[in-house]
C-alpha cells in the first residue's frame, strides 16, 4: 500500500481500512501540532485512489465494513473529487457501514448544506473534529482558525446533513495560565456541539513546534498531572451532550476512561477522584505517546 508517512488515524479506526485521500492538512497552522508539518497539502489524483482501493480490496476483502480517509482533514476536498471517490469506495467495499475522515470547522463551514447532504447520501457519515478548547484566548493562542461559535455552527451543519461527529478536546491546551477556564469552556463547547462521540486527549509539547518555542521563552507552561486530571474532572462534570460515547483511550492520556455522558458521569467523575487521591493507577509515561 502506498502511504506517505507519517500516517495517523483515530483510536476507533484501528480495525478500519485506511485510504490516504489527501496528503497533509489544509490548515496546518495549529501551534501544538507536528503531525503534518513535513507535508504540503494536496488532494491525491483519482486514478491513484482507485488503484489504492483495489489494493485495499485485495487486502481486506469485500467484507470490509469501515473505511477511514486520511490525512489531516480530507473533508477539504471539493465535490468533484468527493463524489466519484465515495462511489468508488462503495463499489470496492459493498458492505461498508461507515466512511469517516478528519475535518475542521473551517472546511465544514465551506461546504453548503446540499453538499454535506450529498456526501452523507454517498456514505460519509462520521467526522472527527478537534476544537481542542472552547476557551477564546486558548483557541487564538493555539491558532485553531475557528472560534467557539464557528465550531457550534459547523457541528449544527454536520448534524443537519445527518452526519455524526466525534469531538476531540485537548487537556493542557490552556497551559497553567488558563487551565480552569480552558476546561470549563471546553465543557460548554462540547455541550453546544452535542457530538455522538467525545474524546479527551492530553497535550504533548513537540520539539520544533511554535508551542515548543513559546515554552522555551517562558510563554507557555504545561500543567502538571494533577492539574490535567482536575481539567478532565471539570470537563466531564460540565459537559452536557444529549448522549455521547466518551473516551480517554488515546495513548497521550494518563488515565483511561470510558462511558456515556451524561449517563455515566458520576462513575467517571468518581474514577477521576480516585486517581487524584492516588487510589486509581495512572498510565506510566513510558507507554504514553501520540
Amino acid at each position: 500500500m502506498r502511504y506517505v508517512e507519517p500516517l495517523y488515524r483515530p483510536p476507533s479506526e484501528a480495525r478500519s481500512a485506511i485510504l490516504q485521500a489527501t496528503l497533509g492538512c489544509s490548515w496546518n497552522k495549529c501551534t501544538y501540532c507536528d503531525m503534518y508539518r513535513s507535508k504540503k497539502f494536496q488532494v491525491r489524483p483519482l486514478p491513484e485512489l482507485r488503484q489504492d482501493l483495489a489494493v485495499l480490496r485485495a487486502v481486506h476483502g469485500e467484507a470490509c465494513d469501515k473505511l477511514f480517509l486520511a490525512d489531516g482533514d480530507a473533508l477539504a476536498m471539493d465535490m468533484q473529487t468527493w463524489q466519484p471517490l465515495l462511489l468508488a469506495c462503495r463499489q470496492a467495499f459493498p458492505r461498508l457501514r461507515r466512511i469517516s475522515c478528519y475535518a475542521t470547522a473551517l472546511n465544514l463551514l465551506a461546504k453548503t448544506p446540499d453538499e454535506l447532504q450529498r456526501l452523507r447520501e454517498l456514505g460519509l457519515d462520521l467526522l472527527y473534529i478537534g476544537p481542542e478548547s472552547g476557551d477564546g484566548p486558548t483557541l487564538k493562542r493555539i491558532a485553531k482558525g475557528a472560534d467557539f461559535d464557528a465550531h457550534v455552527e459547523a457541528a449544527h451543519k454536520a448534524h443537519e446533513a445527518g452526519m455524526r461527529l466525534s469531538a476531540i478536546f485537548l487537556l493542557g491546551a490552556g497551559g497553567t495560565a488558563r487551565s480552569q477556564e480552558h476546561a470549563e469552556a471546553s465543557a460548554r463547547l462540547a455541550t453546544a456541539m452535542d457530538p455522538e462521540f467525545l474524546a479527551a486527549l492530553t497535550l504533548t509539547v513537540i520539539p520544533g513546534t511554535p508551542l515548543a518555542r513559546q515554552q522555551q521563552k517562558g510563554l507557555f507552561e504545561l500543567p502538571d498531572i494533577t492539574s490535567l486530571l482536575q481539567e478532565l474532572r471539570s470537563f466531564v462534570a460540565g459537559a452536557q451532550p444529549r448522549d455521547a460515547l466518551f473516551r480517554t483511550n488515546h495513548a497521550s492520556n494518563h488515565l483511561v476512561l470510558g462511558g456515556r455522558l451524561p449517563h455515566d458521569r458520576a462513575r467517571i467523575v468518581a474514577a477521576i477522584d480516585g486517581a487524584l487521591a492516588g487510589e486509581v493507577g495512572l498510565r506510566p509515561d513510558w507507554v504514553r505517546g501520540l
